[in-house]
């Protein structure tokens, strides 16, 4: 059978199962990706395995969330970052050198390789021919410590691109909006998408970097786009052009799906609050008035991301900002930090009024420029979800780069076309980019590794123990929710909240802080609980502090119609149950206060039982809940969590 580039990738690294979609398999790791974010407790979670040296080809260790340092915490956090990485053989990038996706695209990316990210958008560096598939941090951590990574093995769909897009005006953003526009959030479940066509040829690395990283957000496993001459490139003026692999499909690649996409005929879209999926054309929404532009994130945020709005600026004859915009652009690395500066586009941004941020993610992860209340933020970033801005009541709106430039000199969403013939850009100051890794820290030798110390300043605590599942579940509904709760509902951006990311007995104060703000008191009342939940329960970011916080409170299970990937397997990995109604409409019969019960779940569980049984012991009703739990998952939740079930196994 002809293999698609997908399959060959994942065959060579396949560590245990079958490649048929929807079967669980194994997967050995090239490289693993770490954010500050979720590196903190990925890297405690990794000292109890008591492995002395990470067991992969490469791990970065990157510092681009949490960088706001309002007091003691945060440097606290990477103080100790450095030393866990140098200690345990990961590279560490410190603040400022750029956010994890963009730099490790530039300097580590590497055709036909897998890569484990502890963030969703890992995703990102399947724009270099990488298998990279986002996960919570406790799996990343047992990849480091030498073990295979457990996933359903995905449906591989081609996504087929015909045609060329007609910049700057349509632009990369507006595929990956077109694909949220038809798929949904949710529409990825499991999927890997791999771009083929001769559309992928007109797209530079960086327009590849934007697609494969909302390949996240449509809740996708990877996107992969084959190597070509483009990527050769890439790489060579990275000074790497040994990385190069020339791998590719087979001719007559099979798929087990596919979707065609002319990029001739695409317009600039915008995705509408509160969802990227909420996606319209940008005719749709023109007119309405925006109080804030920002530009770049871990996408749009290369240098013709930023040429762009900066010609905007430099060809409307001295034009400013419109008075009642604050905007602000922030390059994905200092790479590119250095490039804008050289070309001039820094100071045509500057001069025009834009505010230059820092390589770091930013107002992506609410990291300051909270919109004000009551008005609208126009975002090249890639998620919208509510409150995640940083202002509660947020309205939040996604757009490309050229929808952007154009919407700060009027206030209001302009559709760019309405602009004519677009402006020169400013072209790079030289053939080669500015490359320099001063700022990436090796690890120490070996030998010198076991004398380091690790500071913990008091805000770092370590994550919660796990403890072996009980017969039967007996527990209170804490909580119903409706469809697409994602983990920032349940551990909320910010800077107030991200700064408690070592600390789970803190952050768990947040949990459901803006959904149900009764939700801790009930835990904490009633010592356990469960939750109920609709569709799609989970989604966004990999952040497992969503499964940390509910574990610490005592939540025992969670009941959804369906889950998004990434949660669903942080809350086995934590030892919480992850189960589905059979019967959706029995989620209609879910009350908060009533008492629930998974009489035989552990037995069950071992069983490896086709339903979980449950009842409401308040209505006498009883449930047949579904589940897809692998034969390792369900000894995972039997020994109360994965670091559990290792722990067992090699006694």
């Amino acid at each position: 059978m002809a293999a698609n580039l997908t399959k060959q990738i994942l065959e060579e690294h396949l560590a245990e199962g079958e490649l048929k979609p929807g079967e669980p398999i194994s997967i050995h790791m090239d490289q693993a990706l770490l954010q500050d974010a979720t590196g903190t407790m990925a890297l405690m979670q990794f000292e109890e395995l008591e492995v002395p040296r990470a067991k992969v080809q490469r791990a970065v260790q990157y510092v681009d969330h949490n960088v706001v340092q309002l007091d003691y915490k945060n440097p606290d956090d990477h103080r100790m970052l450095q030393a866990l990485a140098r200690k345990y053989g990961l590279h560490f990038s410190r603040p400022g050198n750029g956010i994890s996706h963009y730099i490790h695209m530039e300097r580590f990316g590497k055709p036909g390789q897998t890569m484990l990210g502890a963030d969703s958008h890992t995703t990102q560096a399947g724009c270099l021919g990488m298998v990279a598939i986002g996960a919570g941090g406790l799996d990343v951590a047992v990849v480091l410590g030498g073990h295979p990574y457990e996933i359903l093995c995905p449906e591989v769909v081609e996504v087929h691109l015909t045609g060329a897009l007609n910049r700057p005006w349509v632009q990369a953003k507006d595929i990956i909006l077109e694909l949220l526009r038809r798929l949904s959030a949710s529409g990825g479940k499991n999927k890997v998408l791999e771009f083929t066509g001769p559309g992928t040829a007109d797209l530079s690395i960086p327009e590849r970097a934007t697609i494969a990283n909302m390949v996240a957000d449509l809740g996708g496993t990877a996107g992969v786009f084959p190597p070509d001459e483009r990527t050769r490139d890439w790489l060579e003026r990275q000074d790497r052009g040994g990385d190069f692999v020339d791998v590719a499909p087979d001719p007559e690649a099979e798929y087990d799906e596919r979707i065609e996409i002319d990029l001739s005929e695409l317009g600039p879209l915008v995705a509408k609050p509160h969802n990227p999926d909420n996606v319209a054309p940008v005719e749709e929404v023109a007119g309405t008035p925006v109080a804030q532009v920002c530009i770049g994130s871990s996408v749009n945020s290369g240098y013709n991301d930023l040429a762009l709005p900066g010609a905007v600026l430099a060809d409307r004859g001295g034009q400013i900002v419109h008075p009642d915009v604050a905007a602000t652009a922030t390059p994905g690395s200092r790479q590119i930090l250095t490039a804008i500066a050289e070309s001039g586009v820094y100071r045509q941004l500057s001069d025009g009024g834009v505010r230059m941020l820092e390589p770091v993610c930013g107002p992506c992860v609410g990291m300051g420029q909270a919109p004000p209340s009551g008005a609208n933020s126009l975002r090249t970033f890639n998620r919208n979800f509510p409150g995640r801005s940083g202002t509660p009541e947020d309205s939040v709106y996604l757009c490309s780069p050229a929808v952007a430039a154009v919407s700060l000199l009027s206030g209001k969403i302009e559709d760019p076309r309405e602009y004519g013939q677009p402006p020169e850009l400013l072209p790079m100051p030289e053939l080669r980019p500015y490359v320099d890794d001063v700022h990436i820290f090796a690890p120490a030798e070996e030998g010198d590794a076991e004398r380091i110390e690790i500071p913990r300043g008091p805000n770092i605590k370590r994550p919660p123990k796990h403890t072996p599942i009980e017969d039967r579940i007996e527990a209170r509904v804490a909580t119903v929710q409706p469809d697409d709760i994602s983990t920032g509902d349940l551990a909320p951006d910010g800077v107030e909240v991200m700064a408690y990311r070592s600390n789970v007995p803190a952050i768990a104060e947040f949990t459901f802080r803006h959904r149900d703000p009764e939700f801790r008191g009930r835990l904490k009342e009633w010592g356990s609980g469960l939750i109920v939940a609709g569709h799609n329960y989970g989604q966004g970011s990999s952040r497992e502090h969503a499964a940390l916080a509910p574990l610490y409170l005592g939540v025992k299970a969670v009941i959804a119609k369906s889950f998004a990937r990434i949660h669903r397997r942080n809350l086995i990995a934590q030892g919480i149950v992850a189960v589905t109604f059979s019967d959706e409409s029995d989620y209609d019969a879910a009350e908060v206060g009533q008492t629930w019960t998974l009489p035989a779940i552990k037995q069950e569980l071992q069983d490896g039982a086709e339903t979980i049984s449950a009842r409401i012991e308040d209505t006498g009703q009883d449930l047949a809940l579904a589940h897809d739990l692998s034969e390792h998952e369900r000894a995972i939740l039997v020994a109360g969590g994965l670091l559990s079930y290792l722990r067992n196994r090699e006694r």
